[in-house]
């Protein structure tokens, strides 16, 4: 990829991961001993800010940290990534931290304190917006707040940018919001927040797409983890096969999905090959420890996909 790309521009959320590894998630009530701990730096916004970063895509960040260590080290990940971080704000909160458990099968719970995240505001955002060299991609999550969201899509809608909604962690999206987004790309749980009803596989991950489609979106990707992603527009539907590996931790994949699509679309390749790009990106970063220590550049998952070549994408009947 190269500076002919379109810029990304992520706004969204950045947390210290504290991270605990254990042969088996505890039950309620129970207490298990752990066998290591380590931080690490994530994020919804930040881990795929860095995602597409490492794979060439001209990033910005634009969120908030606490004026502590935790904020310190984010903002110097970000800057050892090469993304723009004139707009990552310090304010007077702590720094957005999250507490995660894996098991030995890679398996995780995450319970998220946002912090200086809940600071994001609107100001920030136009601020944001309005020196990010666009248009180009703009990537939203849930780790910062609905206003702060609404606006950045509004102002987005406006001036051409393409508008990826990844709408974790779960809540539901407002029927007035989804005409105005290009790609909303939430897994099975979100997708039922959104929708109202279970989703379970990927015959109901498929019309779950279709449903997002019909209340506005341009296009639905639902990730589905070891039964791969279903992506959805007008022209279409497509099954992209998750690639076998031994899973580690699974903490960032979906962010290392989401970080890889980005920075493909902004090269301008085809969604098919962009699909395919990012579930590759996805199946390394389960293989490693960490959120953004397990995010790959653009030589290693060039390796990896030497090796192993990419996921064939099916066309569904539509």
């Amino acid at each position: 990829m190269t500076d002919q790309t379109k810029p990304v521009l992520v706004i969204g959320s950045l947390n210290m991961d504290l991270v605990a590894r254990c042969e088996q998630l505890p039950q309620r009530g129970q207490t298990i001993m752990g066998s290591d701990f380590f931080t690490a730096p994530g994020g919804k916004g930040s881990n795929q800010a860095v995602a597409a970063a490492r794979l060439g895509a001209r990033v910005s960040m634009a969120g908030c940290v606490g004026r502590d260590a935790f904020g310190t080290s984010l903002v110097s990940g970000l800057r050892q990534a090469e993304i723009r971080t004139d707009d990552v704000a310090a304010v007077d909160r702590p720094t957005g931290t999250a507490l995660i458990t894996i098991d030995s099968a890679g398996a995780n719970t995450i319970v998220v304190i946002s912090g200086a995240n809940a600071a994001c505001d609107a100001g920030l955002v136009e601020r944001a917006m309005s020196r990010a060299g666009g248009p180009g991609i703009l990537l939203l999550q849930h780790e910062i707040s609905p206003e702060a969201n609404v606006r950045a899509i509004e102002i987005a809608r406006q001036t051409g940018w393409f508008i990826i909604l990844n709408p974790a962690p779960a809540r539901p999206v407002s029927p007035e919001l989804l005409p105005l987004i290009d790609l909303i790309a939430p897994n099975e749980t979100e997708a039922a927040a959104i929708l109202g009803h279970a989703i379970a596989g990927r015959n109901d991950a498929i019309s779950a797409a279709r449903a997002l489609l019909a209340m506005g979106a341009r296009a639905a990707l639902l990730t589905l983890g070891g039964e791969g992603a279903v992506y959805v527009d007008a022209a279409g539907a497509w099954h992209c096969p998750a690639m076998p590996v031994r899973a580690v931790d699974t903490t960032a994949a979906g962010d290392a999905y989401l970080g890889a699509l980005a920075a493909a679309l902004a090269a301008a390749r085809p969604v098919v090959h962009s699909l395919a790009f990012a579930g590759a990106a996805a199946a390394l970063a389960v293989t490693r420890l960490g959120a953004q220590p397990s995010l790959a550049t653009r030589e290693e998952l060039a390796g990896f996909i030497g090796n192993t070549g990419l996921p064939t994408v099916e066309a569904l009947a539509i």
